[in-house]
């Protein structure tokens, strides 16, 4: 899958599943995978008046919060060399299409 089509199956997922948080100002839709192994892997995608962020956690620690959708991309190709039994992209949002 490529950037823009990994962009926009997340934000149409998101444009559909997502909850506001708080007082209204922010919505997050978190989206996640059973590992192989049969542990949890999971991103939260937040929208909020100063953008767009990410949250990941595996088995329910919490590995990293990322800013913006460029960030995203930088962050992804290490999460996939440093957990390669929890992220497989094509896995992850191929389920996320799945739901659409």
């Amino acid at each position: 899958m490529d950037r823009d089509e990994i962009k926009k199956t997340f934000e149409t997922y998101f444009e559909k599943f997502k909850k506001t948080e708080g007082d209204g100002s922010s919505w997050s839709a978190p989206w996640f995978t059973i590992t192989p192994s049969g542990g949890k892997f999971e991103i939260n995608m937040t929208q909020c008046p100063e953008g767009t962020s990410f949250k990941v956690f595996l088995d329910n620690r919490k590995l990293g919060e990322i800013s913006g959708w460029e960030k995203f991309f930088e962050e992804v190709e290490a999460l996939t060399k440093n957990h390669p039994d929890a992220y497989d992209e094509d896995d992850f949002f191929g389920s996320m299409q799945d739901m659409l």
